[in-house]
Parts: structure tokens; sequence; C-alpha cells
């Protein structure tokens, strides 16, 4: 694999100063950004950070912050479609894929670098709201690593009861008559955290961290992505729907959900994580959707949770593998 070097808006990101950025390419040609942090000090392993729809490499900055700083590296992604990597309509700010197969050779793409770039093993992951639809389905597919963790994952998207079966109809029809391209009903181009007030947001409870999230794509407008498309709707709800009919993966598990989430679907969350063997579910009292973008006693409780977890995983994970 070839790793050329990539913008990072280090003005922005206040993550650790020795950033390292690269495109990479995935099966089928889409070009994607990676960020690597190296541990300080000696490194306990890597962890994989899979952010969520909307997201982007700077976004996780102070993430990856924490985490070096507790002896781990940190290679974070891009997915197609949002960041600097390739987006595929003319209107960049629609969030838009076909299947969500595609976003499994982004991933494929993430650990050939990892392993190119000779990063420390273990290899972990954190892989927050669509990210953890992403990261699950990998584990599914037995991808080598020893400790996972979530972080609001979107294993079911948040509706009500009556809209869902309209939402598929609607998703499924258009890519039908050749609209799939379109935003999805009630989004646009708009950015959310540039559009909407900290008050009453969905996001995080502390307004530092959200002008943090405002501040970067404001600064870098590049960075902004609004609402999906309807094939990209169609995509989630079938694959969210196919996971949610499959067994568990025996991988270490620890995820985080908000008491105050909005987003995604948390009972699809509940019910993943009550059968999922040496699973642990937080519920985290105040949590809205973006649990490490939060206050910072909230950020360092979860940290430090994290990194002990993936410290542990190793001897967890053959515990699991032999039962």
């Amino acid at each position: 694999m070839t790793l050329t070097a990539a913008p990072y808006y280090a003005d922005v990101a206040d993550g650790p100063e020795d950033a390292r950025v690269f495109w990479v390419h995935a099966a089928d040609g889409v070009r994607i950004r990676l960020g690597h942090w190296p541990a300080k000090g000696v490194s306990q392993g890597t962890v994989l950070l899979m952010p969520g729809r909307t997201e982007y490499i700077e976004k996780y900055g102070r993430t990856a912050r924490d985490l070096t700083e507790r002896g781990l590296d940190v290679l974070c992604i891009d997915w197609r479609g949002q960041g600097l990597a390739d987006r595929s309509l003319e209107d960049p700010r629609r969030g838009h894929v076909i299947h969500f197969d595609e976003y499994q050779a982004d991933l494929d793409a993430m650990m050939q670098a990892a392993t190119d770039l000779n990063l420390p093993k273990p290899l972990h992951m954190l892989a927050h709201s669509m990210g953890g639809c992403i990261g699950l389905r990998g584990l599914m597919r037995d991808l080598p690593f020893t400790g996972v963790a979530f972080s609001g994952p979107m294993w079911g998207i948040r509706m009500r009861v009556y809209t869902r079966p309209a939402a598929w109809a609607l998703s499924w029809s258009s890519g039908k008559v050749g609209l799939g391209h379109a935003y999805a009903p009630g989004t646009g181009a708009g950015s959310y955290v540039a559009t909407e007030p900290f008050e009453g947001n969905l996001l995080t409870g502390d307004i530092e961290m959200f002008e943090y999230m405002r501040r970067q794509i404001v600064t870098h407008p590049d960075l902004q992505l609004g609402g999906p498309s309807l094939n990209w709707l169609h995509a989630a709800l079938f694959e969210t729907r196919a996971l949610a009919r499959m067994a568990s993966p025996r991988y270490p598990c620890l995820t985080y959900v908000g008491s105050d989430e909005r987003i995604v679907d948390v009972p699809r969350i509940h019910q993943r994580m009550a059968r999922w063997p040496g699973g642990t579910l937080r519920v985290i009292d105040g949590g809205r959707h973006e649990m490490l973008m939060d206050n910072p006693e909230m950020r360092t409780a979860i940290a430090d949770e994290m990194a002990a977890h993936y410290l542990s995983a190793s001897d967890s994970k053959d515990a699991l593998l032999s039962a």
C-alpha cells in the first residue's frame, strides 16, 4: 500500500504535536485519509479510532491526547464522503454511499495501513456512532482486534415507531427512480454544529467542547458535512437490521451510551450488550451522543476505563475464546 503525506489542520485539532497524516486508497480506488498519533513513552498497543457520520480526524485530537498519554498509539480515519476523503457527489455536503460494504473497504485499507506502518500491537477498536456500525461488521468478519470499545454506537437509528416504515419505503423507492442522491427528509447541506445553538443540542452538555467542534468546521469549511442521502439512509437501515440478527462476536467489549442519547437507537444497544459474552455496558449519567466530547470529568473517567480495558483485553480474549 502506498501512503503519501496528507494535509492536517493542527491549528484546530488540539491534539498531540507529533501527528502523521496520510492519504491511502481503498481497494475500489477511493482516497481516504488516516491520522496517526504515537503513544507517550512505551506503547501498549494501537487503538484504531473509527468516527461517526460527519466526523473527521481533527475532531478527535483531544481524544487522541487522552489515549496517547495513557500509553496507546492512535490511528484515526476519514471515511469516504467526509472529512478530507473523496466525496462522490457534486454536492460535497451530502453524505452518500450505495451500500455499507463500501465502508468495509475503507476499514480494510486502515487495517493494512496499520500493518504497513508497523504500528504497535495488539490492535484495539474505538468506534463511535456510525463507526460503531462499521466496526461491528468488521468484528463479524473476524478482523484481528483484541479489545473493543463503542461510544453511542449506531446499531439502529432512533425513529418514532410510525415513521420507520415510511423511512424504509421512501429510502428504497428513491433509489429505484433515480433520486437516491437526494437529502433525507428533514436534512440539508447545513452542518449541525455550524447551524444549531448550544442550548438543547443533541451532542454534548459542555459548551467549551461544542465551541471546539464549531470552531473546527467554521475555520475549515471543507471539513463540513450536512445530511445524509436517501441512499445512505436505506443502506444504514439495511445494515443495522442485518447486524441485529447476528450473534455477538467474542471480543472483550466495553460500550458507553448516554442517559440523554437522542440520535441512535438505545434499545438496540441494550439488546446487543445483553447478549455479548463478557461485554460491559456503561450508561453515562447526563451523557448525550458525544460522550468523548463532553466535560473534562466525563472524558477523563471514560479514557481511564477504556485504557484499563485495552490493557487487560489480551487475557480477557483468551478466556472468551476458550469458554
